[in-house]
């Protein structure tokens, strides 16, 4: 949209800083005092770089790739998979594992020692295989990246140079390279001569609207205003007469001379800079929270246990191994292994439904948690395609005769000027007056009905375009037709300077409102056969405005709606006009509200900012480093943030966010540092990933609860048998037995696909929540096991089984029994406990109780220690196990109003 550049809707212009010429005696680094390419004519360049417009030999090019090394920038080294599989033993619960797995084989209870560590290896090497996975499929995309550039070659210093393809890695400075529309900038370079050259700078400033690029020499004509411009004081990125590596051209051509490669490169900087580590994401305080509070319980328990026995029993170290299975039985085993089975399979299955790429396990827990989504306008709300919203004349009044005239200047600058491709604008002004016409005939002529003269096409010095063209039957008058930016034409206009003033006033509130505005004018001169020249643009009668607005994703508005459901609040953070950013919102149902700009986030502190960005919807004018401020801001308020973006000037926001998303086409740089990548830069894409994250979290969710819960009634139940009764109430062999059992039931919570109910809103892993829940429920565990020692009491008063083995063997029929209750009632609720879903549990629930049942009846019942029960024992028991439901359905109903108030 070359015409647009000047118009309402650019975006930041960068840092203020010099771009350095690699002086031919330097290596990587320039010398000490080097010349800034903006303070530099073409020639000066040329020279500075001991190159010339016909560009650099082979043998000298050889040599400077030797000094400067390839253009590209610093590899991350992708990590080996035994690496990553060592780096997988610092996750927190591995570490509980660990640590319980030494403490068991250091009281000789080897059997608990073998299980543990195993539980933490499988989950260690589950995890690792995952991410090693994605990291490939992250990989693979880099082939899909073009990796070649059009150079200027001789083959010896005399030799005629001949423009060849060669790959990007082996540019050096002094290259001269060729441009044309849809290549990719491979380098930094400044222009030596350009036609209609504009490029997209969005990958490196948000700023959707292509920029316009000219040599640095054009500014002599161009007037103060653009030789401002070009000078040292404006933005890096603003500057008309630098490309940067990472853009890309939009429309027209151009020549230009490398001048900085691979690290030297304003793309390499701000890939450097995003480089620091991020901070703990959501996954990481959650499960660092879990499993303090686990460690806590673990550190007192076997204490306790020696203490009590000592002083109530008399017992001493003996009771050491009991005291560990106690601990033991307190630790959710199985917990690096649901975790990391529940991620990977959910990011597995995104990868085949949804060409989601999740390259971080933890990333797909930190999905589910979002509730706050930070995303740019371009490419994601609006497609980069502009639509004609209508016709005002010079009273802001509807009229189509100024579409009529901006179509025939549209028309015939296409057909005349023989660009290198169309511009989007002309297109977006003759489809409408198609519109127009196909609706009814309008009262002017066909565009087609006039004969053709000359063309002035589109410069981005003049910011306007012109067709001189002739109405049928008027032999003796040519008709000028200009058409660009509202400041450009109206100063070529006939006007006195408060019609002038006017005028403006009109197109600023217009374009405060979120439309972008071309300008049209004419006049009527006599018919001449010499050639047409930008001087001739000069008192033209003024006629009015084109209005445009950027076309909207189809399935954005639907997208946001269902976000918006699930709990996740989006917010804008873009380079453009605030008045295109609202309106785009508008148009979407997204509530825009007060729109924040760049200069009024600079007057906020931190403090202010979090509070501002919490209010705020949209966030004009940005810079990278106002996006990953406010990013950060939202993320220290309590949000757990995601941020979607595909430039590199999203980088440092990406690294702000909990969670980084970009899609299959971002630059490289982004690809490597975002945490998911998704098959196309689509809002419906993010859903399906939050929705998955949410399913897996909602897994991990419900087997800490029902299992932490289940375990604390069970080490309540444990110590106060321990103090009543004159034997062990388990010997350690039974618990492990009963551990493994739990364990093997419990790996159903890994392929269990949660109710919908976790699809309402942000999971999020709270260490506070939990504990409220395991402690109302483990009590509530250890009275239904207090229970059991009354029911065993009186069934087996007078029975000649031997009272120690039986009450072994009832407490672990009891436990299991328990077990599968928890594990179907507290998973959905009573009323659905049997209904549909939860095959898997039901599975193992059902498994886990027939084991509860039958192991104390077979022969590995004498072997640990078990005997058969008396039939009155299952009725009684029977009467409990009721009874317990009952109350964990009441409690559970109670528990769900309270959470849902609160």
């Amino acid at each position: 949209m070359p015409e647009s550049a000047a118009a309402a809707g650019s975006g930041p212009v960068g840092e203020h800083a010099a771009v350095v010429v690699p002086l031919p005696g330097a290596t990587r680094s320039p010398g000490p005092d080097p010349a800034p390419v903006t303070a530099m004519t073409s020639l000066q360049v040329l020279r500075s770089l001991d190159s010339g417009p016909k560009g650099l030999p082979e043998q000298q090019a050889q040599e400077r790739l030797t000094r400067f090394g390839e253009n590209v920038l610093p590899a991350r080294r992708p990590l080996s998979w035994p690496v990553r599989f060592v780096r997988t033993l610092r996750d927190p619960f591995t570490s509980v594992l660990l640590c319980l797995g030494l403490v068991s084989a250091a009281v000789n209870a080897w059997g608990t020692a073998a299980v543990t560590l195993v539980l933490a290896v499988v989950s260690c090497v589950l995890r690792s295989a995952e991410e090693h996975r994605a990291d490939r499929a992250t990989a693979a995309l880099r082939e899909l990246v073009a990796t070649t550039a059009t150079v200027l070659r001789r083959s010896s210093p005399d030799a005629v140079p001949q423009a060849r393809e060669v790959p990007v890695g082996e540019l050096v400075p002094g290259d001269v390279i060729l441009l044309g529309p849809g290549d990719l900038v491979p380098a930094d370079v400044q222009l030596l001569r350009a036609s209609g050259l504009t490029v997209h700078q969005s990958a490196l400033t948000g700023e959707s609207a292509p920029v316009a690029k000219h040599p640095l020499d054009a500014t002599d004509r161009a007037g103060p205003a653009v030789r401002d411009a070009a000078g040292a004081g404006a933005g890096v990125l603003a500057r008309p007469q630098s490309c940067f590596q990472g853009s890309s051209v939009a429309t027209g051509s151009g020549t230009a001379v490398v001048v900085a490669t691979g690290a030297d490169t304003r793309f390499a900087a701000a890939y450097d800079r995003s480089a620091r580590r991020r901070g703990a994401s959501a996954f990481d305080r959650s499960v660092q929270g879990i499993s303090w509070t686990l460690i806590r319980f673990m550190l007192l328990t076997p204490p306790l246990v020696l203490m009590a026995n000592a002083a109530l029993r008399g017992r001493g170290l003996e009771t050491l191994p009991f005291a560990v299975a106690v601990a033991v039985g307190l630790t959710p085993e199985m917990l690096p292994v649901i975790v990391t089975t529940a991620l990977a399979r959910g990011a597995s299955l995104l990868a085949r439904d949804s060409g989601v790429i999740v390259r971080q396990l933890p990333a797909l827990h930190d999905l589910g948690a979002i509730d706050v989504l930070c995303l740019d306008k371009t490419g994601t709300l609006t497609q980069d395609r502009p639509l004609v919203d209508g016709s005002l004349g010079r009273a802001g009044e509807a009229d189509p005769q100024v579409l009529h005239w901006a179509a025939v200047n549209a028309l015939w600058t296409l057909q005349l000027a023989d660009l290198p491709a169309p511009d989007v604008l002309d297109e977006a002004v003759l489809d409408a007056w198609e519109k127009r016409s196909a609706q009814g005939a309008p009262p002017c002529l066909p565009v087609e009905a006039y004969d053709a003269v000359a063309a002035l096409p589109f410069d981005p010095v003049r910011r306007l375009s012109t067709a001189v063209v002739r109405r049928p039957g008027r032999l003796g008058a040519h008709v000028l037709v200009t058409k660009g930016a509202v400041e450009a034409v109206l100063e070529r206009c006939d006007l006195d300077p408060a019609e002038r003033e006017r005028l403006t006033a009109l197109a600023d509130r217009k374009t405060a409102d979120g439309s972008r505005l071309l300008a049209v004018a004419r006049t009527e001169r006599a018919a001449r056969l010499g050639p047409y020249t930008p001087a001739d643009e000069r008192g033209l009668s003024f006629l009015g405005f084109v209005s445009l607005h950027d076309a909207l994703t189809p399935s954005a508005s639907d997208a946001l709606a269902v976000l918006h459901r699930r709990g996740v609040t989006v917010k804008v953070l873009t380079g453009d006009h605030p008045g295109t950013a609202a309106r785009a919102c508008r148009d979407l149902g997204l509530p825009a509200g007060d729109v924040l700009c760049a200069e009024e986030i600079d007057a906020l502190s931190d403090g202010e900012l979090a509070g501002a960005a919490g209010r705020t919807a949209v966030f004009a004018r940005c810079t990278p480093a106002h996006k990953a401020r406010i990013v950060a801001a939202l993320r220290g308020s309590g949000h757990t943030t995601g941020f979607l973006g595909d430039g590199v000037n999203d980088l440092p926001a990406l690294r702000a966010a909990d969670v980084g998303i970009c899609p299959r086409n971002a630059v490289d740089v982004v690809r490597e540092t975002a945490d998911v990548v998704l098959a196309e830069k689509d809002l419906g894409a993010i859903d399906h990933a939050i929705t998955a994250g949410r399913r897996s979290s909602g897994t991990i969710a419900a087997y800490l609860r029902i299992t932490l819960s289940s375990n604390l009634g069970n080490v309540i139940a444990m110590l106060g048998a321990g103090l009543l009764l004159p034997f062990l109430p388990m010997l350690p062999a039974q618990v492990l037995v009963q551990n493994l059992c739990f364990d093997a039931a419990q790996l159903a919570f890994a392929f269990d696909r949660p109710s919908s109910s976790v699809l309402r809103g942000p999971t999020v892993l709270r260490p506070r929540d939990f504990l409220r829940f395991i402690t109302g429920f483990g009590l509530l565990n250890a009275a239904a096991d207090l229970a059991t020692f009354a029911v065993l009491a009186l069934a087996l008063h007078g029975s000649p089984a031997d009272g120690q083995a039986a009450f072994h063997s009832g407490w672990f029929t009891e436990n299991l029994l328990t077990q599968a209750l928890v594990m179907l009632l507290l998973r959905t609720g009573r009323r659905s406990a049997w209904g549909g879903g939860g095959g898997p549990l039901r599975a193992a629930a059902a498994g886990l109780a027939a084991v509860g049942i039958l192991l104390p009846l077979t022969g590995l019942g004498p072997l640990l220690g078990m005997s058969a029960l008396p039939p009155l024992y299952y009725l009684l028991l029977a009467g409990v196990l009721a009874l317990y439901a009952c109350a964990l359905g009441a409690a559970r109903n109670r528990y769900e109003r309270i959470r849902g108030t609160s």
